[in-house]
C-alpha cells in the first residue's frame, strides 16, 4: 500500500471515529497531527504509574506557546500533590475520584494579578483592568494554554480529563489554593496512564452542517442533523455505561433548571467576590 493510501485511510478511520459513516466526510490534507487530535478522548480512571520527569515543563512550555490577547499572558497553574488539597477539591467536583487518581492535577487560573502588581509596582493605573473584557481575556488565555498541554501530554502516550466542576465554587478554590484577587480557576486537569479498560471511546460530535456555516448563520436541516446525532450519542452512551440518553436530552438534563448548574448559577457574584469587577 502506497504513502498516500495510508493516510487516506488514517484520515478515513479518524473522521468516522468522530463523525460516523458519513459520506460527505472531508478529504482534505492529512498528517499525524490530525490523528492525535481527532482520537482526543475523556479518560476517568488513572494508573499510580508517576508521570515521565520533566513532563509538566514540556507541558507549560506548550501551554505559553498558545495565543494570548497582547501578550498580556493573563493565566497561571497550580500543581496539586497535597491529597487533602485534592480530597477537598474533588469535594467540589462532585467527588470525581479521578482528581484522586491520577499522578499530575492541575488548575489552570484566569489570572488578571500578575498585571495588577505590576501596576502597583510601577506606580500606574491599569485603567482597562476592571472590565469584563479583561476576565474575558484571561479566561480565553487559560483555555487556549491548556489545550496546547492537553495536545502535549496525549501525543507522549498520557490521557487527560478537563475538571470544569470545579467552577462549582469558585470561592473555596480559591481558599484551597491561596488564590491572591483576581484570580480564578477555572478548570482542573488529570494526566496521567489510563487504567486497563478505561482507555474510552471517541465521543460523537455534531455534523460539521449544523456548526459550519457559509457567509451567513443558517439554522436550515439544523434539527433534521440534530435528531439523527442523538441517535449516534444515544449508541455511543449505551455503549460506554452512560445510559440511553441522547444529546438532545442531555443539553435539556444540564441547562433544564438551575438546580443542574449546581451553583454556576451564581457566578457573576462569585467572580465579583475574587475581585474581577466586571464594569
Amino acid at each position: 500500500m502506497d504513502g498516500s493510501n495510508t493516510v487516506a485511510d488514517a484520515r478515513r478511520r479518524a473522521l468516522i471515529a468522530r463523525y460516523g459513516a458519513d459520506p460527505a466526510l472531508p478529504s482534505g490534507p492529512w498528517n499525524a497531527a490530525l490523528d492525535l487530535m481527532l482520537a482526543h478522548r475523556s479518560v476517568r480512571g488513572y494508573r499510580p504509574d508517576p508521570v515521565p520527569e520533566g513532563l509538566l515543563e514540556t507541558m507549560v512550555a506548550a501551554a505559553q506557546s498558545a495565543a494570548t490577547s497582547s501578550n498580556l499572558q493573563t493565566w497561571s497553574v497550580v500543581t496539586v500533590d497535597d491529597m487533602a488539597t485534592r480530597q477537598a477539591l474533588s469535594e467540589v467536583a462532585f467527588n470525581q475520584k479521578h482528581i484522586l487518581q491520577a499522578p499530575l492535577f492541575l488548575v489552570f487560573l484566569a489570572d488578571a494579578s500578575r498585571n495588577a502588581r505590576l501596576a502597583e509596582q510601577e506606580g500606574t493605573e491599569l485603567a482597562g483592568q476592571p472590565f469584563m473584557e479583561s476576565f474575558l481575556v484571561a479566561a480565553l488565555d487559560a483555555a487556549f494554554a491548556a489545550q496546547n498541554a492537553v495536545l502535549t501530554a496525549e501525543s507522549l502516550g498520557l490521557s487527560t480529563v478537563y475538571i470544569g466542576a470545579i467552577r462549582n465554587d469558585p470561592v473555596r478554590v480559591a481558599e484551597l489554593l491561596g488564590l491572591p484577587p483576581q484570580v480564578m480557576g477555572v478548570f482542573g486537569l488529570c494526566v496521567g496512564y489510563p487504567l486497563p479498560g478505561m482507555e474510552g471511546e471517541v465521543k460523537p460530535r455534531l455534523p460539521q452542517s449544523v456548526v459550519v456555516h457559509r457567509e451567513r448563520y443558517s439554522t436550515e436541516g439544523e434539527q433534521a442533523a440534530r435528531l439523527e446525532f442523538d441517535k449516534r450519542l444515544s449508541e455511543f452512551s449505551a455503549r460506554n455505561g452512560m445510559g440511553p440518553a441522547g444529546w438532545t436530552q442531555r443539553v435539556i438534563q444540564r441547562l433544564g433548571t438551575l438546580k443542574a448548574l449546581s451553583g454556576r448559577d451564581r457566578m457573576r457574584a462569585a467572580i465579583e467576590a475574587l475581585g474581577f469587577p466586571l464594569r
